[in-house]
């Protein structure tokens, strides 16, 4: 399976995984990141592991179905199989979503369904567990579809929200477990496809 990457700054996820890649730890070939951030760290990041790159954003593309028709083409000439968004800040379109149907993962900072949705990402949503006053928080890793966060869920890990925590005592905590839940939920997505690839 070839894995291509979508990120707004850093792209962490996209780093743990081509790292699991190189160790033998993931059967996948990292092949394409694609930023609509000209300034992100994770271009220079790919460029670097020799992965093919793109900055594609809507200030080159202001018309958002040419977008989705760019960052499809883009994947298609990748040959990607999967996509992960790592920190990618932008939603996907009708396009990209259609052609890579259950294939395409993102990891939110919470349990879904609780503090997923429209405006919720980051530190907001460590605050919103604060403030409800939530016993545990976690990660979720989900496929994504045409709804925010709303996409059916392969993995969850809880962590508990403990007495006198802060926004980073337990945003370091979440982010602690994010990175091996990411690559469980890669691992078993990709060997379920295989598998029913191979029942065809």
């Amino acid at each position: 399976m070839n894995l291509a990457f979508l990120a707004s700054h850093g792209g962490s996820a996209a780093r743990h995984l081509t790292q699991a890649c190189r160790a033998g730890e993931l059967d996948a070939v990292p092949v394409a990141l694609i930023s609509n951030n000209s300034r992100s760290p994770a271009l220079d990041w790919a460029r670097e592991e020799g992965l093919k790159t793109a900055h594609l954003s809507g200030a080159k593309y202001p018309d958002p179905d040419d977008l989705d028709a760019a960052i499809l083409t883009f994947l298609r000439e990748a040959d990607a199989d999967l996509l992960i968004l790592s920190g990618y800040m932008r939603e996907l379109g009708p396009r990209v979503l259609g052609a890579f149907a259950g294939r395409v993962l993102n990891i939110h900072p919470s349990l879904l369904p609780r503090h997923g949705g429209r405006g919720m990402y980051g530190d907001r949503v460590h605050l919103a567990v604060l403030e409800a006053g939530d016993t545990a928080s976690g990660a979720t890793v989900h496929l994504v579809t045409a709804g925010i966060d709303e996409g059916p869920r392969l993995a969850q890990e809880e962590v508990p929200v403990r007495p006198g925590d802060t926004l980073e005592t337990l945003k370091a905590r979440v982010q602690a477990i994010e990175s091996g839940l990411m690559l469980r939920a890669v691992r078993d997505l990709i060997a379920d496809l295989r598998l029913t690839e191979n029942r065809i």
